[in-house]
């Protein structure tokens, strides 16, 4: 009970500390419009840089604004347009089965539940909730490589398994912050706690980082 206890509050300074180290970082880097761009972006998001699908997603909306032109559209042209970001075969052929199920299914709206996002195809729980948290605003924890790594580091949810850390991290902190939460986690991933020699030098989080602790060397 006590480390639960413990954990909770941990996870509520870390909250505290983030939101003012950055204030900003409330919303995904992926530039969207509709709920349909989001979606698509972050399909192509894997294992690209959020520059480039920046780049492409006006272009792909450009050419095809809803999910029945992008359903019924030639394979090779998506394939073109997503070409820079990597595994573009792949990303492609997921886009538009996702949008021919958009279509079948929901009219081509994208759902607002986290049941029938993942039902579709090329959608996991980390996009489902990327979509859910930022376009309908309901709370929703997105966990990434960086929420994996920074959340055992601070000692917050330990393990690999994306779908444990994220019922762990929503039991620590109310559904109100989960949002801004994980893209702050994010962004301290990203710059400072990064995989390799994270930066811990005057890192506002020192004092509540067992992995700081245990790297420090003895008397």
């Amino acid at each position: 009970m006590g480390n639960r206890d413990d954990a909770e509050q941990r996870a509520v300074e870390v909250d505290r500390i983030l939101e003012e180290w950055y204030p900003d970082a409330t919303r995904t880097p992926l530039h969207w419009k509709t709920p349909l761009d989001l979606l698509i972006a972050t399909i192509l998001a894997a294992q690209a840089k959020d520059d480039t699908v920046n780049q492409v997603m006006p272009v792909l909306a450009a050419r095809y604004p809803d999910a029945a032109a992008l359903a019924r559209a030639p394979r090779e042209d998506i394939e073109a347009v997503i070409h820079s970001t990597g595994f573009y075969r792949n990303k492609a052929r997921l886009v538009q089965e996702c949008c021919q199920a958009l279509v079948e299914r929901h009219g081509g709206d994208v759902p607002r539940t986290i049941e029938e996002l993942v039902a579709l195809p090329g959608v996991g729980r980390k996009t489902a909730n990327v979509v859910l948290g930022n376009c309908f605003g309901i709370p929703a924890m997105v966990v990434d490589t960086h929420v994996l790594r920074v959340s055992d580091r601070l000692g917050l949810a330990r393990g690999r398994d994306a779908d444990e850390v994220e019922s762990v991290l929503c039991g620590l902190l109310p559904p109100g912050r989960w949002t801004a939460f994980c893209h702050r986690v994010t962004w301290f991933g990203r710059e400072r706690c990064v995989a390799r020699r994270p930066h811990c030098e005057g890192c506002r989080l020192a004092s509540l980082c067992p992995f700081l602790q245990s790297e420090r060397p003895g008397p």
